[in-house]
């Protein structure tokens, strides 16, 4: 199966990137959303929202399911809410049954973590590194490739023809997955789905990242946004509770307590931060007027030609992280990767001020979030056992995800709050761009801090399966065997 893994490694790239684009393919459409579907802005801001939280609950369900019941199996019926939900966007005349649409595109984003899991069972261990680095990238240029795409969609052509669009590539990969990628490793005889477990994660992380997308509008000390909180809280605990209690539970919390995966995913929280940052600032920098003194006055077009580079970069230096992996080991990939995210951002600091200057910043960001993206899937896989692959690395992404998501809340709230008058606009300010820059090369450089704390047992790319007694017999045995 590992002999002729190239084909199923293309197919895979290629759906991580259909499915990261569904997280782009609406921003051109954010300020025309409210007249399209006869709705508020308030309602309108719901098309975002929905899509991050149905993948925030789908992806580790998904990732468990895929380890129980096949991860082909499981990315093809992922396949299936992007094609579906695609056509009920195209079709949508009014707001609620976009909302539906865009969440079910939301569901599909369990593709890339499904996709990074099989290609611990079927590329050969020589080329495993390089594979990985491969499909993360996926996930940057999906992003990137996005922005132009829905500009120039949007711009030449009516707005429905992006969802159709979406449809149609959805179901082209689901075509190639069907005729390429091999079933790979699942359980021999998968024990009962942890309903309660899934369902305790869904309501705990639909409240907590509610509240942190919607505090601003809401008011983070509202009643609504405290109350959130506080259930997240109080959920997350019943279900830590539940999951080490169940004979077969959703996330094994005794293999995500792991020193190697707890500090991987504490780092791939800061990460997340720290690449979304310059996502939401660089195109509002690029289009804002010229005549702010700071404003690029791009197009929405422009802007994403200007923006596609640093996502290209990523899949272009891939194969440097897995050098890189190779003979230095994934924890210095992730190390390295989130330093050269901070030196991105800290050049942001003369680089600013043209399209340029802008281009350079994006492109050295977007190489060190490429390499540290590449290492974290590694760095889980080599702490986990060969039946729990896919359920650690679909935690992984959720954990990134989340880190994404109280950045968009954090530097949300810094431009929000450090404006400047436009005539009868406020918008805002050229020193809150250059916090929010700033904040996000900090996040960095604290996630490179704890990458550097890492606890690992070697210095190669440790992908091997994990004996299954480290688990079993407990964090005990599994900590004599590490030491």
């Amino acid at each position: 199966m590992k002999s002729r893994s190239g084909p199923v490694v293309a197919v895979l790239a290629a759906a991580g990137i259909v499915a990261a684009l569904m997280q782009t393919l609406v921003v051109p459409l954010i300020g025309e959303l409210p007249t399209l579907l006869h709705t508020s802005s308030s309602n309108a801001s719901w098309v975002i929202t929905a899509t991050l939280l149905s993948a925030a609950v789908a992806t580790p369900v998904a990732g468990k399911l895929g380890d129980m019941y096949g991860k082909r199996r499981m990315l093809l019926i992922s396949v299936l809410p992007l094609v579906l939900g695609s056509v009920i966007a195209a079709l949508s005349s009014s707001v609620v049954p976009m909302i539906v649409g865009r969440g079910l595109q939301g569901l599909g984003m369990g593709i890339v973590p499904l996709g990074i899991s099989l290609l611990r069972d079927v590329v050969a261990p020589e080329k495993l590194g390089g594979s990985i680095a491969l499909m993360s990238a996926s996930m940057g240029v999906g992003g990137a490739l996005g922005l132009p795409l829905a500009a120039a969609i949007a711009e030449n052509s009516s707005w429905r023809v992006l969802f159709w669009t979406a449809a149609t590539l959805s179901l082209v990969v689901g075509v190639l997955i069907t005729l390429f990628v091999p079933g790979g490793s699942r359980e021999k005889n998968p024990a009962r789905f942890d309903l309660p477990g899934a369902i305790g994660l869904g309501v705990a992380l639909v409240s907590l990242l509610l509240a942190v997308s919607k505090g601003s509008d809401w008011g983070w000390t509202s009643g609504t946004t405290l109350g959130l909180f506080a259930a997240a809280v109080v959920v997350l605990l019943a279900w830590g509770w539940w999951e080490l209690r169940t004979r077969e539970p959703l996330v094994d919390l005794r293999v995500t307590a792991r020193p190697q995966v707890l500090v991987t995913n504490a780092a791939s929280i800061l990460v997340g931060f720290a690449m979304y940052a310059q996502s939401l600032i660089m195109p509002q920098l690029l289009q804002l007027p010229k005549e702010t003194g700071y404003g690029l006055g791009q197009s929405m077009l422009a802007m994403g030609l200007w923006m596609a580079p640093a996502g290209l970069m990523m899949m272009l230096l891939s194969p440097l992280g897995a050098k890189l992996t190779a003979a230095r080991g994934p924890k210095v990939t992730l190390a390295v990767g989130s330093l050269v995210i901070a030196i991105g951002y800290a050049s942001s600091m003369v680089l600013l001020g043209s399209t340029w200057g802008l281009l350079v910043v994006t492109i050295i960001t977007s190489t060190g979030v490429g390499l540290a993206y590449g290492a974290m899937p590694a760095l889980i896989m080599g702490a986990v056992p060969h039946s729990e692959t896919a359920a650690a690395t679909s935690f992984n992404t959720l954990m990134r995800s989340i880190g994404s998501s109280v950045s968009a809340a954090i530097i949300g709230v810094v431009l929000a709050n450090m404006t400047t008058a436009f005539g009868p606009y406020v918008l805002p300010s050229e020193s809150g761009f250059r916090t929010g820059l700033l904040i996000g090369a900090g996040v960095a450089l604290a996630a490179a801090a704890v990458a550097a704390l890492i606890p690992v047992r070697s210095n190669r790319l440790a992908v091997e399966p994990v004996l299954e007694t480290e688990v079993s017999e407990g964090p005990a045995v599994a900590e004599a065997t590490a030491r």
